[in-house]
């Protein structure tokens, strides 16, 4: 039983009050395929520029991470840099530059169409379902989403949510889809 698991793939600069390292291994699909990779081997599609390290495909392969779905395209990886507070919970973020990724259209080679757990992480609603027109009947389908393309993409959110089964939001991100105050009630709506 395998994963599949799409979304951004970077190279991170964080900065926590005690410390700061850069050229970090970040990236919505990577941090849910390392997480999953625990319990299940995964197979990861995403994007990477030529800039990025050898030695993160090598780590892929220890975790058991099928990397044949990264793409490595001419250009610089998607780059991100944050700052984190004293609770590590909240966070700036000082730049983006989205690079390679900006262009990202997943392609899903052909040993992961059938592939029957789906975690659609954080990219835009329409490559979500993008991914989903490429499968062969998954049995169980996540996708992640995050106030962006609640502002920017609802339509194509709501295209997707008739497409999956379980969709990660946290609270604030909750309350802007339905504009309900109370958690409650917007899990309420949501699930409508």
């Amino acid at each position: 039983m395998s994963v599949l698991v799409v979304g951004s793939i970077a190279l991170d600069a964080v900065k926590t009050p005690v410390e700061e390292h850069s050229d970090l291994l970040g990236g919505s699909a990577c941090y849910a395929g390392l997480g999953a990779s625990f319990f299940s081997p995964v197979r990861l599609v995403g994007v990477v520029g030529d800039d990025f390290p050898e030695s993160e495909f090598e780590f892929w392969k220890l975790r058991k991470i099928d990397s044949e779905g990264v793409q490595r395209v001419n250009g610089k990886t998607f780059r991100w840099s944050g700052e984190y507070s004293w609770d590590l919970n909240t966070r700036e973020t000082r730049s983006i530059a989205l690079n390679v990724f900006e262009h990202f259209k997943p392609v899903l080679p052909e040993s992961y169409r059938q592939t029957d757990f789906v975690l659609l992480a954080n990219i835009a609603p329409s490559l979500q379902s993008h991914v989903l027109d490429q499968m062969e009947r998954p049995r169980f389908v996540v996708a992640d989403t995050m106030d962006l393309w609640i502002e920017t993409t609802r339509l194509d959110l709501d295209a997707l949510l008739r497409r999956v089964d379980l969709l990660i939001l946290n609270d604030s991100e909750a309350r802007e889809m339905t504009k309900e105050t109370s958690l409650i009630k917007a899990g309420r709506r949501i699930r409508k």
